[in-house]
């Protein structure tokens, strides 16, 4: 896009030497075909409707090319013009003379020595329309005199005061007569810069701004669009004429038809420019939908006598509507972001606007007019097409930003389930919680205080005993359900209180040995499970040994916590051995310690004592219960 503009900013810029070298070649052609064409400079003109030049009509010696509105003021309707011409240079065998008109306005037949050899349509009533079209005239050969010959012209036109455009007023540009071959090069050349490029690029604008409307129509956050889609079409649509020449509507109404547009393109330019700023002004909203009504409501009142005054006024208007809204746009968008390209654009359409501007004024037009005729609907398809790429580009990072937002969503989601869950986690750990502590103080209240009440007025000591021990078990359980953790030092403490009083109750002789600070928690669970184990143990021993002396041994190795009950009994009997999974509560102590994800050994023999190998890792023991 920046290299486009950069070309067509120099294009402007070495116009005059672009000028320079077109009539150096030019003029270099010129001299190579001036021995074989003739160009005519003056002819005699009357005015007439008949069929034949009017002999009988006061003739009129003017300059070609010529243009009504100088050398017959306000005069609309059919003049005739002739011109005599000798003998020429006699072109090759298979070669034909031929007659070339650059410009006529509106049409026109021609009559060699009396006779009609070409028409350009009809000549009256909804008059064809050929102002923008070269004519190549074939002239048999059978008809040319050897002698002199007369070329008589019926041209058919307007007066300026019934057209909006100085180059759509009756008038005839100068003639030139020469071989056809050679002719024919010059009208290919002029008919490509005069109307094949015009009607391509305007067929581009027409399909190009039926998109963009729809576009922005649809998108009515980008409303800048659809008005550059309507300026587009707009201006396809004056450029209409060119593919009409045989219009079903009268001269009148397709002037005014096309004036009126001019009001509808110059309300979508001046609401792009204020869009695409990302400007909205209600005041100019309101005014530029009533000036597309005052505009045609003005023409109809002036008449057809006088559409070109109003229609001038009208220009003048409209075009300083458009070059203040240009101006607005550059000042703002020079504040907010790069406007040289924007910039050069505007400023390369106003100088085709004014070569345009000067053009109107010569019957001939230059070919700088050709080519400024053809740069602002070019500028308008390099806008377009920046226009087309930077929606593409915004519904691209609109997509990611689309799939981001739904991976954010997506994580968001995830992110909300998983704290619903925790939550429901939490609340069903606070509900299990609760219900611990109300049975703990049931168990504690209510069977705790039965228990005592046992344990101090039973009157047989096993009832007593019983009672005590389902008291401490009562007392461990509810430890176990308020959930609170236990220092590993004050574990060891209760258990070794408990296990060598009990083993000295039984005659045994216990020893026990385990670090004196251990900074280390046990969770309510892990406390609960160990001290039965240790208690299924003591009470193995008590019962099933026969030892006389049992040590413990507590330690930390590698992050788990270790216990060793070993004593010097009997030892586990060979046919008990089988068994030793279903005796002694061993598979009770064993499964304690799964639940702990920990482990109990049991390594025994006939004679040899028992020994029992609880781990515990401490990373779970220390985990709630």
């Amino acid at each position: 896009m920046a290299d486009a503009m950069r070309r067509l900013a120099l294009h402007f810029l070495f116009t005059p030497f672009t000028r320079l070298a077109l009539i150096a070649w030019l003029a270099l052609t010129g001299a190579m075909s001036a021995a074989q064409t003739l160009d005519i400079r003056s002819a005699l003109s009357a005015p007439g409707g008949s069929s034949v030049f009017p002999a009988d009509a006061a003739a009129l010696e003017v300059a070609l090319p010529d243009e009504w509105a100088r050398t017959r003021p306000g005069f609309g309707g059919t003049l005739w013009y002739r011109v005599r011409f000798g003998a020429l240079i006699v072109p090759a065998s298979d070669d034909l003379l031929a007659l070339y008109v650059e410009h006529v306005c509106s049409n026109l037949e021609v009559h060699l020595n009396g006779q009609m050899v070409h028409s350009g349509g009809r000549m009256g009533g909804h008059i064809t329309h050929n102002c923008n079209h070269p004519q190549l005239v074939a002239l048999p050969s059978a008809l040319i005199r050897p002698g002199a010959n007369l070329l008589d012209i019926k041209v058919a036109g307007h007066a300026l005061a019934e057209v909006g455009s100085h180059q759509r007023a009756g008038g005839l540009s100068a003639l030139s007569i020469g071989p056809q071959s050679l002719l024919a090069t010059r009208h290919a050349r002029a008919t490509a810069l005069q109307v094949t490029a015009p009607q391509a690029v305007g067929a581009t604008l027409l399909l190009m701004g039926g998109f963009m409307f729809v576009l922005g129509f649809i998108n009515r956050s980008e409303s800048h669009l659809a008005y550059f889609g309507a300026l587009s079409v707009g201006w396809a649509l004056i450029d209409a004429r060119l593919w009409l020449r045989e219009l079903p509507v009268s001269h009148s109404t397709a002037e005014f038809l096309i004036i009126a547009l001019l009001g509808f393109i110059t309300w979508a330019g001046v609401q792009f420019l204020l869009r695409y700023a990302g400007v909205r002004h209600r005041r100019v909203d309101t005014l530029l939908p009533l000036q597309c009504a005052l505009l045609p409501l003005s023409l109809v009142v002036a008449g057809p006598a006088h559409l070109n005054a109003v229609a001038n006024v009208w220009y003048g208007v409209l075009a300083l509507q458009v070059v203040a809204a240009a101006v607005w746009f550059l000042h703002h968008e020079r504040r907010q972001r790069n406007a040289w390209p924007m910039a050069t654009m505007l400023a390369a359409a106003a100088s085709a606007g004014i070569i345009e501007f000067l053009a109107q004024w010569t019957v001939t037009r230059p070919p700088a007019a050709h080519i400024a005729q053809l740069v602002v609907p070019v500028i308008f398809v390099l806008v377009g097409l920046r226009l087309v790429q930077q929606h593409g580009h915004a519904l691209h990072q609109s997509e990611q930003d689309r799939l981001q937002l739904e991976q954010r969503v997506r994580e968001a989601t995830a992110e909300i389930e998983h704290n619903f869950r925790q939550l429901a986690e939490l609340r069903v750990e606070q509900v299990t919680e609760r219900e611990r502590k109300r049975i703990a103080a049931d168990l504690h209240d209510d069977l705790g205080a039965k228990l005592l009440t046992i344990v101090h007025t039973s009157e047989s000591e096993r009832i007593s005993t019983l009672a005590r021990e389902a008291l401490e078990e009562m007392r461990l359980s509810v430890r176990g359900l308020t959930g609170k953790p236990v220092r590993l030092a004050d574990a060891l403490g209760d258990w070794r209180a408990e296990v060598v009083s009990r083993l000295a109750q039984a005659g045994i002789e216990g020893e026990w040995d385990a670090p004196e600070e251990l900074p280390q928690t046990l969770s309510a669970r892990a406390y609960v499970q160990t001290t039965r184990i240790l208690r299924e143990a003591t009470s193995n021993i008590i019962k099933h040994s026969r030892a006389s002396h049992c040590s413990v041994a507590a330690s930390i190795n590698a992050g788990d916590f270790q216990l060793v009950v070993q004593d010097n009994g009997d030892g586990i009997a060979i046919e008990a051995d089988r068994r030793l999974d279903r005796g002694h509560g061993l598979a009770s102590m064993k499964s304690r310690a799964k639940q702990l994800q920990g482990q109990c050994l049991v390594e025994s023999g006939p004679g040899y004592g028992t020994v029992i190998r609880l781990t515990v890792p401490l990373d779970r023991a220390m985990e709630g219960s």
